[in-house]
């Protein structure tokens, strides 16, 4: 049986660090600015205002004297505790607090406001309301104020403990995992393979075939450049290394070094640079002119700007190309984040990373998880200051939390990508130095995204599917959200998927012609690569060839760079 603890764990999973060309561009100040102009409204629009405070005033009245039947949403996990509805004085204080979040959002979406200051002073308050929830205090928490008692005291004295530790050693944050149990190596990323070749920015991992004979088609994984490349290899039962193995092909896997202030000037033109140089070590090492690519999240933005580099080189080495949870052509109404952010936000966002070097991962980190306060920090606030409790140890976290940074100058091409979408128009924009069109891009394809991803939501992923020339697509959506789509290894019962052959225009018309499917989507990827993975051969006795010798066994250096 799953614990609160667990719930945690899961529900933080869901909401891992990811980068899209827009995250970079949340200005504090304009957030600022956001409250200023609510404040302002409460002058210039008296009516909303007061009108709103008699909503208030008279739905508390009903509450405190027992007439409401208002009740906490069914999916809203902070009010499961039964004392929130047999309590009087939790019931009333969690009605108090329902009705006023609901008439605040209310006041909000009748302000009179363009568009952007809505969607920035809806945004901020969803802050505001979060924070105030009962749940996130000693005295409004019936389960930690029980835990107090059962516990002696001592659930208060462990949280204080908890609570300076993070404010000494995790930059004011809660912590969202218990790291003791892990070790890069150890009991993460340890898969055996070799580092065959490195250069400034990245080592190149080949790993040890398992099986006797391996198709002769390599593929090469391109992580995101914010995360470490260690979720393909997270742990033996999730590993998409192993899996890949166990399916008798080549895989190698970049591992991104993690820039200093001295890489501020490392573009993606050069990551896309030290990808072809990587590629044709592979060629080398393994003797095919051609190899698979996948890249995830916004390393699949890198994996697709290699592909269009390529092509329109007239290079043809890319035999085929998966794209995971990946969006190429971000729009506004996809999410909260593409609402608040504007040209002058990111513009902001560019000066500050030019004038630091880098974008630190800490700082992206801290920014992503305001954007989800209840499961990223409110949560964690409640279990490990209030209740006393050590975060969850979880190894999706683990590697969540193991962040590097984004180079100021990769930080500004991404940027460029919000502003200017060459996806979306293809041949108009220079992008690591060339016209980005996907539509030059032959190779097949195949694109998987999660149904419940609110990082990468599936319909912007499925976008990818009309940006693409080739004729040969295979879109699957999973039934997860963004890091448990890619970490969903075939046995789990509850795992389920959508298919439909037919490549719609929309993800709309694709949806409605899709059927359910029991299961993992990666055996469906596996028979998929392994058709397109050309004849089986021997299996390499030894990693690298004598061009390439091994450097240094797997998982690298690269891999603990902090």
């Amino acid at each position: 049986m799953a614990t609160p603890k667990d719930e945690i764990a899961r529900n933080a999973a869901e909401s891992t660090t990811a980068l899209n060309p827009l995250m970079g561009g949340i200005n504090r100040q304009e957030l600022l600015g956001a409250v200023a102009m609510m404040l302002r409204s409460t002058m210039t629009n008296p009516l909303t205002s007061a009108k709103a405070a008699a909503k208030i005033a008279r739905e508390n009245t009903d509450i405190l004297l027992g007439r409401s039947e208002r009740k906490a949403d069914p999916k809203d996990r902070r009010f499961k505790d039964p004392a929130w509805e047999n309590n009087p004085f939790y019931k009333r204080g969690m009605q108090a607090y329902l009705a006023t979040q609901e008439h605040l959002n209310e006041w909000v979406s009748e302000l009179k406001m363009t568009e952007l200051e809505h969607a920035r002073a809806k945004f901020v308050m969803g802050m505001i309301t979060d924070a105030m929830a009962p749940t996130n205090t000693l005295l409004g928490n019936p389960a930690a104020s029980k835990r107090v008692v059962d516990s002696g005291g001592m659930s208060l004295v462990k949280g204080l403990k908890n609570a300076y530790t993070d404010l000494t050693k995790n930059g004011g944050m809660p912590s969202q995992v218990d790291r003791r149990p892990f070790e890069v190596g150890k009991n993460l990323a340890i898969s055996e393979g070799q580092v065959i070749w490195k250069n400034e920015m990245l080592e190149l991992i080949q790993y040890a075939p398992k099986t006797d004979k391996v198709h002769r088609t390599p593929i090469l994984i391109i992580p995101p450049q914010i995360n470490k490349f260690y979720a393909m290899d997270l742990s033996p039962m999730t590993s998409t290394v192993q899996f890949l193995l166990a399916m008798e092909l080549q895989p190698f896997v970049v591992s991104w070094r993690n820039p200093t202030k001295k890489h501020a000037h490392w573009g993606l033109s050069d990551y896309i640079d030290s990808l072809i140089q990587a590629s044709e070590v592979i060629s080398q090492v393994t003797g095919s002119k051609k190899i698979n690519v996948s890249g995830a999240c916004s390393g699949g933005i890198t994996t697709a700007t290699l592909c269009s580099l390529l092509a329109a080189a007239g290079d043809k080495r890319i035999n085929a190309v998966t794209f995971m949870v990946c969006v190429l052509n971000p729009q506004k109404e996809d999410s909260e984040l593409g609402q608040i952010v504007s040209e002058n936000s990111l513009e902001t966002a560019r000066k500050y990373s030019q004038r630091k070097g880098i974008l630190k991962g800490d700082d992206l980190a801290r920014m992503f998880a305001w954007m989800r306060p209840n499961d990223l920090i409110w949560n964690y606030v409640v279990n490990n200051y209030l209740m006393g409790e050590d975060p969850p140890p979880f190894d999706v976290l683990y590697w969540n939390n193991d962040t590097t940074n984004l180079p100021a100058q990769l930080h500004s091409d991404y940027l460029d990508l919000g502003l200017n979408q060459p996806f979306d128009h293809p041949g108009e924009f220079e992008v690591a130095g060339h016209m980005l069109d996907m539509s030059n891009v032959k190779s097949d394809a195949f694109i998987v995204a999660g149904l419940t991803d609110h990082i990468t939501p599936w319909k912007a992923c499925y976008r990818t599917t009309q940006l693409l020339g080739s004729k040969n697509i295979e879109f699957v959506l999973s039934s997860s959200g963004h890091i448990q789509s890619l970490l969903n290894p075939p046995g789990n019962p509850k795992a389920k998927m959508f298919r439909n052959p037919n490549i719609a225009p929309t993800a709309d018309e694709w949806a409605a012609g899709a059927t359910e499917e029991a299961g993992s989507w990666w055996p469906v990827w596996g028979a998929w690569l392994k058709e397109r993975s050309g004849a089986m051969k021997a299996a390499p006795k030894a990693c690298g060839n004598e061009a390439f010798k091994p450097l240094y066994a797997a998982p690298g250096r690269y891999v603990f760079d902090d």
